[in-house]
């Protein structure tokens, strides 16, 4: 994106939030966690919501759908992978526990049924408040194991139309990072997909283009980029930007979660910065997750 070009302003759909992430376009609306509260909301194009259930953690907390239509839920910092039954039951559906203390993050579930988490790793140096993030598979048998590691800070997470890319924001190393899918699921030949300069990658989604969306706290925008780092259209927010989405009737509309950011210490408060805001786009949103 041309440091001349100026990045475009998004409408609020609403706001009134904690700390929406993981924002999942699913049966016509928005679905997000508002972290801090334990909620899962749904929102419509016309900004009403409604919390579809809480779930016992605070943060972080991550949503994806099984192929068959069951929630998952990571719950981080207790390092279990959660799933939601037809009576609305959470049970365990994977146990991280034993791969690491540290707190999970995201998720992303591919077309084949391939569950993939991030977080955990290595504890932290003192002083820090992330050590080294990796990326677990749980396949559709159940088996858990690891498939990638030291990634610097792992956030956002998408797969390709063609399940054979999975694409992780480092967060840290201020780039976005694909992998190989096999067809066991295993991830391989890591190389950088783009490399951001001074931006620091959260929240992403694909495109129909095969463009990456990803949102940036500190900078207070989400940006378009190519593979190979060419960003071509951007959004400006007045706070910072955690995580997007394409979603809407035709899939063109890019919804953006946004909150005033205060240091990792401020993060569960009576604070509610929190805002959903949506922008047309020209691509429609592709891969998973959608």
């Amino acid at each position: 994106m041309s440091s001349s070009k100026s990045a475009r302003k998004a409408n609020i759909v609403t706001e009134g939030l904690a700390f929406g992430e993981s924002p999942r376009w699913h049966d016509g609306r928005l679905w997000l966690c508002n972290w801090g509260t334990g909620e899962i909301l749904a929102v419509d194009e016309g900004g009403k919501s409604e919390v579809m259930l809480t779930v016992p953690a605070v943060l972080p907390y991550s949503i994806d759908w099984l192929p068959d239509g069951r929630l998952l839920v990571v719950s981080g910092r207790e390092g279990l992978l959660l799933r939601q039954e037809a009576d609305g039951a959470l049970v365990t559906h994977a146990d991280l526990r034993g791969l690491s203390k540290s707190p999970w993050n995201e998720i992303v579930v591919d077309g084949r049924g391939n569950i993939y988490v991030n977080g955990g790793g290595p504890a932290p140096a003192p002083g820090e408040h992330f050590g080294p993030g990796t990326i677990v598979l749980i396949m559709p048998d159940g088996t858990v194991r690891q498939v990638a590691e030291d990634i610097a800070f792992a956030n956002g997470m998408a797969v390709t139309p063609d399940n054979r890319t999975l694409i992780v924001a480092e967060s840290h190393a201020r780039r976005l990072t694909a992998f190989d899918i096999g067809e066991d699921g295993g991830l391989s030949k890591r190389r950088v997909w783009a490399d951001l300069g001074n931006d620091y990658p959260d929240g992403i989604c694909i495109d129909a283009e095969g463009c990456v969306w990803y949102a940036d706290v500190p900078n207070r925008h989400c940006v378009r980029v190519r593979e190979g780092g060419d960003k071509i259209d951007g959004v400006e927010v007045d706070r910072g930007c955690f995580a997007c989405m394409l979603g809407g009737t035709d899939g063109r509309t890019l919804f953006l979660l946004a909150a005033e950011w205060r240091g990792f210490e401020n993060m569960v408060s009576d604070a509610r910065t929190g805002q959903v805001l949506s922008i047309a786009v020209s691509a429609p949103g592709a891969g998973w997750p959608s």
